[in-house]
């Protein structure tokens, strides 16, 4: 049968799942330029179980919003219309089981590995900067709804499919092709297509096998793509019987198609299988995956080295025994990384100490003398501490140096570094950055703190805070002293001061400093 027969059946098919009535009308609603925020809340509105599942969701660690949501027109107004489309499309495909005609096809086990994937995406856009992460959990969720399609069209000739992929060791794809003449992101791409998914839904499940293909030029979709790839190979890592394969793969491909450095991909592997059992009680899925990756990396690699061994019993002991030690080592090194990181944080504030800002700004001149850019650094002192200290209490005091340093580091970088200067004095080192940018960063700052409230449980406190900068480019200073950058930062600082305070200002060589 031709492809264009094949597809033509499956749309003609009494098995063909259909989208519920909300979900049908919202996909038409959301196609529309002027659709607004109230249409979409009213229309979800009417479908109350499906409400009060999107609330629970909205309510739950899944978002981890501060404030309680108690309506569907406040979901849409924080969430925007994207992301309660992709609530609405979840929960709607979640509720489709199998189909009339028995089949090997386990949809239970289909939904469970869907639902990992749409989490694993969404927490792989998360580390990527700057990303939309809006849509990333749908198009997570169906990149495979081809399968669903062809087992519950085709159940019969499907049981051939899986029966080529467990005792032939053929890849899914692979058996696809060989049984029907085309795959399940064909078949995806078309239904979905038929169902009128605006194209930044259908595209991933078209291209999220093979990333490469995809040729147009929408950076964003190029991300969501490579972030469906890539979740696919994660959930592989939690649920194969060859981890260590798709662990090695994830890690070349994530750097390769989003630009993920070490440290984030760890903090994805680190945190996937938390996510994983988390979502599926937000969205009523059992999904059982307690245990971590690296423990299921351990798991692989015991059972590679004692492959050989003939008993049972005896191979579980070794494992055990293995994976005992292993756990300890690994419990001794995060405890010296912990005792290490005790040694570089204010024990107050929790941002980095006056030692480690000293550490850190050697390191920022020598990248800045490597690469011949500019560095600058913010001294911030809050604004007559003294008599706040007098006026409300040392313990008041120590809860505003809290919560000002923890406003501080909401509103820099990741690769800037905060760090308690001394007392109610404070610094920030701004790597590659010019004197205009830097100058820019501090009014930032000055008004994100002018304008903050710090709330305890019976107060509300503001304050202010004055701020001087300096900066340089070390590559072409010669003699150049970290202790003459602090002293001018020091320098603007006292001007600003002097200047009346709640305002940025910046040492300048030649007319020493200048204020606004």
């Amino acid at each position: 049968m031709k492809t264009e027969e094949l597809l033509e059946k499956i749309m003609q098919s009494d098995e063909l799942p259909t989208l519920p009535t909300v979900a049908s009308k919202l996909i038409s609603l959301t196609a529309r330029e002027d659709t607004t925020l109230a249409d979409i809340g009213e229309l979800v509105a009417q479908d109350m179980a499906l409400s009060a599942k999107i609330l629970k969701v909205c309510n739950s660690a899944f978002y981890s919003f501060p404030q309680k949501i108690g309506s569907i027109n406040q979901a849409v107004s924080i969430l925007g219309i994207n992301a309660v489309r992709s609530l609405v499309l979840s929960f709607s495909f979640l509720t489709m089981k199998a189909g009339k005609n028995e089949s090997r096809f386990d949809f239970e086990k289909f939904w469970q590995r869907s639902l990992a994937s749409a989490v694993s995406a969404k927490l792989i856009l998360e580390n990527v900067e700057g990303a939309d992460t809006e849509q990333i959990f749908i198009s997570g969720l169906l990149q495979n709804i081809g399968e669903l399609i062809l087992a519950k069209t085709f159940s019969e000739e499907y049981d051939k499919v899986l029966h080529e992929v467990l005792e032939n060791q053929h890849d899914t794809l692979g058996a696809e092709e060989t049984v029907f003449g085309l795959d399940h992101t064909i078949v995806g791409t078309k239904v979905t297509t038929n169902w009128g998914f605006p194209n930044v839904l259908v595209e991933p499940i078209r291209y999220h096998h093979d990333p490469h293909e995809y040729k147009g030029n929408n950076t964003t979709l190029r991300t969501t793509i490579g972030a469906v790839y890539l979740s696919d190979l994660l959930v592989n890592i939690l649920f194969s019987d060859t981890p260590e394969l798709f662990h090695k793969q994830f890690r070349k491909e994530a750097a390769k198609l989003l630009k993920l450095k070490p440290e984030p991909i760890e903090t994805i592997l680190d945190q996937v299988h938390t996510r994983v059992e988390e979502a599926g009680t937000y969205f009523n899925l059992k999904i059982k995956c307690s245990k971590s990756v690296q423990e299921i990396l351990q798991e692989a690699n015991i059972r590679l080295s004692l492959i050989n061994l003939d008993y049972d019993q005896m191979n579980k002991q070794l494992i055990q025994a293995k994976i005992h030690l292993e756990n300890l080592t690994r419990e001794l090194e995060e405890k010296n990384r912990t005792l290490d990181n005790l040694a570089n944080l204010d024990g107050l504030t929790g941002v980095f100490n006056h030692r480690y800002f000293q550490n850190a700004l050697d390191q920022e001149v020598s990248r800045a003398i490597r690469h011949e850019t500019e560095l600058s650094i913010l001294l911030i002192d809050i604004d007559h501490f003294k008599k706040f200290n007098d006026t409300y209490g040392h313990q008041v005091g120590d809860f505003v140096l809290t919560e000002f340093s923890q406003c501080l580091q909401d509103n820099i970088r990741k690769y800037d570094t905060l760090a308690r200067y001394g007392g109610e004095e404070f610094v920030i080192i701004l790597p590659e950055t010019n004197a205009e940018d830097a100058l820019l960063v501090a009014e930032k700052l000055r008004v994100a703190v002018d304008s903050a409230s710090f709330k305890d449980q019976l107060e509300e406190y503001h304050v202010t805070a004055s701020f001087g900068h300096a900066c340089c480019k070390p590559a072409v200073q010669e003699s150049f002293a970290k202790d003459k950058l602090i002293n001018q930062a020091d320098l603007a600082l006292y001007d600003a001061k002097d200047k009346g305070r709640n305002r940025v200002a910046t040492y300048v060589p030649k007319k020493k400093w200048f204020s606004f």
